[in-house]
């Protein structure tokens, strides 16, 4: 089954891209969500301009992810909490924390686009990865100090 994705399917295509797919596949999962559209003669003249106005819309995201990295990058957060011997937190700093402290500078960030490999059990400066656009990565720098 020939289909044009509607938006971005990991390991099979990019908006706008006419993929071939198994009709299972588009049948019961592509087509149902509105990921894909079925690929007629009509459908594939009308994509042309649909891909003008989707790549515009990202266009526009990608600079909008751009002018927040920017932000993000100027910022450096403290946060304050119990430590124990050899400055071991009690408990941890998570990506909640750091969202909230992101939201009390103003910049609302969902906690899914922070990046933390694991929680940060020690007291110091980390530089923590934020994904805001699949080509835009910025960089926030977060101080933990001792209550």
């Amino acid at each position: 089954m020939k289909v044009i994705l509607r938006e971005n399917v990991d390991k099979l295509g990019r908006t706008g891209d006419i993929v071939v797919v198994a009709d299972g596949y588009g049948r019961n999962y592509l087509l149902p969500r509105g990921l894909a559209a079925k690929a007629s003669t009509k459908d594939v003249k009308q994509l042309e301009h649909q891909k003008r106005i989707i790549q515009y819309r990202e266009e526009k995201q990608r600079s909008e992810a751009q002018d927040l990295a920017k932000r993000l990058d100027a910022v450096a957060c403290t946060l304050a909490r119990k430590v124990g011997d050899e400055d071991r937190l009690f408990g941890s700093v998570t990506t909640r924390d750091i969202e909230e402290a992101l939201h009390r500078e103003g910049i609302p960030i969902d906690r899914k686009r922070i990046i933390l490999e694991e929680p940060i059990k020690k007291l110091g400066a980390y530089s923590i990865a934020v994904k805001l656009h699949p080509e835009v990565t910025a960089t926030v720098k977060i101080t933990v100090v001792k209550e």
